[in-house]
């Protein structure tokens, strides 16, 4: 017993260690991403027009810059996912207009399973498909061109910034795969 309860307590001590440079890094990393994202909205829109900062983007930014060896972080993940989602969502969102409830569930829904079936699983995503059929009228407007701003042109500067303040340390490296994008040689099945 007395084995098993040092044994917790050192798990539980490496567990909850905290690393201020990591934690720096990912601040840093996380700031200059959202950071851009803003000021370019700022620069192009008007203050009310905030559509490159979606929400999802929040959500993606701890992954890429919090939690960058994990699968879901990963780039295949991050740019697939929320592409795949935001044409989900707007598909949805055009056969079912005036069904919020309806809408929003299906395309979370079939989003997640064809994220699943693809490979591209990212949890922010299902966030983007969900803004796709709920979101302002503004965001509503846009139609399919919700995918190529602000979710294609957010994700790319996401990813942008990641690879620059993930790389810059010897003990962070992002992406896990540096083959990621040889998706010519990828055994899908």
């Amino acid at each position: 017993m007395r084995k098993h309860f040092r044994m917790a307590r050192y798990v539980f001590y490496k567990e909850t260690l905290l690393d201020p440079i990591e934690h720096l890094w990912t601040f840093l990393g996380s700031f200059a991403g959202i950071g851009l994202l803003g000021f370019l909205n700022s620069y192009h829109l008007a203050p009310t027009d905030n559509l490159f900062l979606i929400g999802s983007f929040g959500a993606s930014s701890v992954l890429v810059y919090g939690l960058i060896n994990s699968p879901l972080a990963q780039p295949r993940n991050l740019i697939g996912g929320h592409i795949l989602c935001a044409i989900v969502g707007v598909t949805v969102h055009k056969l079912f207009p005036e069904q919020l409830w309806l809408s929003g569930a299906l395309a979370v829904s079939l989003a997640i399973v064809l994220m699943q079936i693809t490979k591209t699983l990212h949890p922010p995503g299902g966030a983007t498909a969900l803004i796709a059929t709920i979101g302002s009228e503004k965001i509503l407007n846009l139609g399919y061109f919700y995918v190529l701003s602000p979710v294609l042109s957010g994700v790319l500067i996401l990813f942008t910034v990641a690879l620059v303040f993930n790389n810059i340390t010897p003990h962070r490296k992002y992406p896990a795969n540096k083959s990621w994008f040889k998706v010519w040689k990828r055994k899908y099945w």
